[in-house]
């Protein structure tokens, strides 16, 4: 997600339905939040696969279906514990074609198997939709109405969950590991944009229905859907190890003459972060972005784009912002999952870095420090980085997760030199360990970077930025004619900063025990910018 609340402002259309849809308006008030403590009675099983199954109704903003949820588990279940916001009714619960019964309880949903040993459930139910008032950050169903009067309706749920949607086990340690299949029955002449690749299409009765299918894992609130009546524009994106791989972009009709421009964008993105982050994590489906009616969100194989086209030259390329960070999260976020939201920053703070590596590559050192400079000035390191265990999306979420997250990163291109640090960062999102369906916490990037480059302090600069307020307070004082003393006194580790001599820009290890730094004139600590220190 990104955080950009400056580039966003709330549409008239919702704010209406706030004020004065009465049903609606109680949906929004509510709070909803996933992760935690995982429910003793959801850590007793494992979702496989989720089949979901939608008719969406525009005029009513309602939507009806089932989701057929195939899970495993090491022991008899006397209890499904399933998560569903209350605003939804659940109709009935099928195990082996059979009704079995179930209690929905403000958005716990209990099924109790009849004695068997199902690894199935189907759950039936249908409603109003939440409408999102802030999307993403608040989020929920937005639905507009586009230029031509077609109906256009996008989905957000990072800080909510899929429960907001679908029946689920909804915490973030559990992602189905064979994926998804998602079929949505719309009136004509809509078109749901959706995960994966679309297999199939089916037209009776006035409506048309599209069957998506990815068998990559894939979490909660990556699984989305836009619905519009849209133009698409496509290529094939020839991947970094050969593979060409469907490229796609779905525009408001309106906008139709902007897609081929929108296409170049998005391909130049992806050309970016396959440099940095390795090859397109999800080349068996495609590489796409669906315009929406609120800012943007990554959503697998299917980004949220409502950034209304404003690129930006940067070098001798296109750059958009909002779809650049995105596209990263297919890296982070996607392909790279935390269980736990106190790792938020792993998904954003990798990938706000990567957008900074996007001037590096197209605008060069220069261009990569002032965005960085830019960037550091609003630091205000409020909050640790990293939360406690077992944390809330909302507790955990915070702007320093981007900014400060993607700054210890910077730092550590610094601490580790760039002939270690780029080929480590690839070497991370490709590591089978931290991939997919294996979730990872920031101790597991912590260990990674400690062994891949043999720098055993990088365990104390993690510790001290990540999980802690406090900077390394430098300390300087003369040493004569000799030069100066220069210590960084509250830390228990060793690391390397730049400092600017009379003899030009110099690299020390610098600990809590002074280092001499020979220089004729007054040195300055860290002239670049490496580091976030109190001087």
């Amino acid at each position: 997600m990104k955080l950009n609340l400056l580039k966003y402002s709330v549409s008239k259309f919702t704010l209406i339905l706030f004020l004065f849809t009465g049903f609606t308006n109680a949906q929004i008030q509510k709070n909803w939040t996933w992760g935690g403590p995982i429910d003793p009675l959801q850590s007793k099983f494992q979702v496989m696969h989720y089949q979901l199954e939608l008719e969406i109704f525009p005029e009513e903003q309602e939507i009806l279906g089932k989701n057929r949820i195939t899970f495993q588990s090491q022991e008899k279940l006397d209890t499904i514990r399933l998560n569903l916001i209350e605003e939804f009714k659940v109709n009935k619960v099928l195990m082996e074609g059979k009704e079995v019964g179930f209690s929905h309880q403000g958005d716990i949903l209990d099924i109790f198997p009849n004695d068997c040993t199902c690894q199935d459930v189907e759950i039936y139910y249908g409603g109003k939709t939440p409408i999102a008032i802030r999307p993403p950050w608040s989020g929920g169903f937005t639905w507009e109405l586009d230029d031509l009067g077609n109906h256009w309706m996008g989905l957000s749920s990072q800080n909510e969950g899929g429960k907001i949607f679908m029946p689920c086990l909804d915490h973030p340690s559990s992602e189905p590991v064979n994926g998804v299949d998602l079929i949505f029955t719309v009136p004509k002449p809509y078109f749901v944009a959706s995960n994966g690749r679309l297999v199939d299409t089916k037209e009776s009765n006035e409506k048309f229905t599209y069957h998506w299918t990815t068998q990559y894992s894939i979490n909660n609130y990556n699984v989305n859907f836009t619905l519009g009546v849209f133009h698409e524009e496509s290529t094939l994106f020839q991947g970094l190890e050969g593979e060409k791989i469907p490229m796609r972009v779905y525009v408001l009709q309106q906008n139709r003459d902007k897609a081929k421009n929108l296409l170049e964008v998005l391909n130049t993105s992806a050309q970016t972060q396959e440099k940095f982050f390795g090859p397109y994590p999800f080349p068996d489906d495609k590489i796409a972005v669906v315009e929406t009616p609120y800012l943007g969100m990554e959503h697998q194989t299917i980004n949220a784009y409502g950034n209304n086209f404003q690129f930006e030259r940067i070098g001798n390329v296109w750059y958009d912002w909002l779809l650049h960070h995105e596209l990263g999260h297919e890296w982070f976020g996607n392909k790279v999952s935390v269980k736990d939201w106190a790792d938020f920053w792993i998904h954003e703070g990798l990938t706000a870095y990567g957008d900074w590596l996007f001037y590096l590559e197209h605008g060069g050192e220069e261009e990569y420090h002032k965005k960085v400079a830019s960037v550091k000035a609003g630091i205000r390191n409020l909050r640790p980085v990293v939360s406690p265990r077992n944390a809330t999306s909302d507790f955990a979420y915070h702007p320093e997760i981007y900014t400060k997250g993607a700054f210890i990163i910077h730092s550590l291109r610094y601490f580790t030199g760039d002939d270690l640090f780029f080929p480590m960062l690839k070497a991370f999102t490709s590591d089978e360990r931290f991939t997919y369906e294996n979730l990872i916490e920031t101790s597991d990037f912590i260990e990674f970077t400690v062994h891949y480059s043999g720098k055993e302090d990088l365990q104390g600069f993690f510790d001290l930025y990540l999980k802690t307020v406090r900077l390394p307070k430098v300390k300087i004082r003369g040493k004569g004619n000799k030069g100066y003393l220069v210590s960084l006194d509250n830390i228990n580790f060793s690391m390397p900063v730049e400092i600017q001599t009379s003899n030009g820009n110099e690299r020390h290890l610098l600990s809590s025990k002074p280092t001499l730094v020979k220089s004729s004139v007054p040195i300055v600590v860290d002239p670049n910018g490496w580091y976030l220190l109190e001087k």
